[in-house]
């Protein structure tokens, strides 16, 4: 494809790399990474439990306006905990998006509940709060004010939406949504870390939501999560259940309920504190590069994923649509054997062997994404 060519020129051209590997995201560790992380390591508090993890645990409650911020060791953790005390039992259903990374529809199923799948916005990436209302006038029920499917007969106890490469989703409405049919609101804001809309820090519209520090993240704590609430009640649930649900005593060993070995380590939380330091740095460097990527492709046959009005994208991962798939799947080969690295988005959920009999709606804008979408380079550049 002749554009492909002009694309990675200046991919090459923005990171000054003309013959290196370029990959697709990489954590920038130049500030107190080794300094906090040092000090944890002399002070030999390098599990569950130090200063580091607390500090952390404060300062992102502070940072993105949260009550409760509590830390786990990944997000898919923070996920499958949120989950658990907002109340979602076995049996339960639990609307997700089909556009989205495993992780989401994997701790629905964690918490032995069944994703159902509905669709997405095309231009948030987003669960679309129009697809779910239908989906929900069509399928549903009240029964003693909580919200059943009416063909499976399960309870559709939360909604859980995710927040795209940091964009967000049209979460009013779909908060909106889930108060009309009776649905706890459980934020998938992963990729969302110093990502708002309005003006307030994505993850804290709903009840409880997670956040992922995963190596490739926008900040990083090396393998690490973290739950935002304002509920008192799940704030000191989700600690008490990550730390093995044991029960404080001088010296014996009590557990008053089936816990979890998640409370992240010291070690990564003296790294964590240190990126958050930095994150205003991150975010303005990554959108001063989405804003050149914006004007390098207006009027180009491929178009760039912008961000909407009232939204302050963290811009994690750019985002790129081409025509179709097969100028995707060419792109994706023409790039990565020029040695810059991209990825398409993920293949939707309800194709995947293990969830393609689950209950799901018109995916169509999903569906049309997935033939599309490929992340390009997004690094904070130095």
């Amino acid at each position: 494809m002749k554009e492909t060519v002009k694309i990675l020129s200046y991919i090459r051209e923005l990171f000054d790399t003309p013959d290196e590997f370029i990959p697709l995201h990489v954590p920038n560790l130049n500030g107190n990474e080794k300094k906090y992380l040092n000090e944890c390591i002399d002070s030999t508090f390098v599990s569950s439990v130090g200063k580091f993890v607390d500090l952390f645990e404060d300062k992102v409650a502070e940072y993105t306006k949260a009550k409760h911020a509590i830390v786990c060791v990944n997000g898919t953790n923070a996920l499958h905990l949120s989950l658990l005390v907002a109340g979602v039992e076995p049996g339960d259903e639990v609307i997700t998006q089909p556009l989205t990374f495993i992780a989401t529809t994997n701790a629905i199923v964690y918490a032995n509940a069944t994703p159902v799948f509905v669709d997405v916005d095309i231009d948030t990436m987003g669960l679309s709060p129009k697809a779910l209302k239908t989906f929900l006038k069509e399928h549903s029920e009240q029964r003693n004010g909580e919200c059943y499917n009416k063909i499976t007969n399960n309870r559709i106890k939360a909604c859980m939406p995710m927040h795209t490469f940091g964009h967000a989703c049209r979460i009013e409405e779909i908060l909106s949504v889930c108060k009309e049919y009776n649905i706890e609101l459980i934020e998938d804001a992963a990729e969302g870390m110093g990502s708002f809309y309005k003006g307030k820090h994505l993850g804290t519209f709903g009840k409880i939501a997670a956040i992922s520090f995963n190596g490739n993240k926008i900040m990083t704590t090396g393998g690490g999560g973290i739950i935002l609430t304002d509920d008192d009640e799940l704030a000191a649930k989700a600690k008490h259940l990550s730390t093995q649900s044991k029960v404080p005593h001088k010296w014996e060993y009590v557990h008053d309920n089936i816990g979890f070995n998640y409370r992240m380590p010291n070690i990564n939380a003296a790294l964590g504190l240190a990126q958050l330091e930095r994150l205003d740095f991150f975010l303005e460097n990554k959108r001063e590069l989405a804003s050149k990527y914006s004007t390098f492709f207006k009027g180009s046959e491929v178009s760039f994923f912008e961000e909407r009005e009232e939204e302050q994208c963290n811009f994690w991962l750019n985002a790129i649509l081409l025509k179709d798939r097969k100028e995707r799947d060419l792109f994706l080969e023409e790039s990565n054997k020029a040695g810059v690295m991209t990825r398409p988005i993920w293949q939707l959920m309800n194709k995947l062997p293990m969830y393609k009999e689950n209950v799901k709606g018109p995916l169509t804008n999903a569906e049309w994404l997935e033939d599309r979408v490929v992340n390009i380079p997004s690094s904070v550049r130095l």
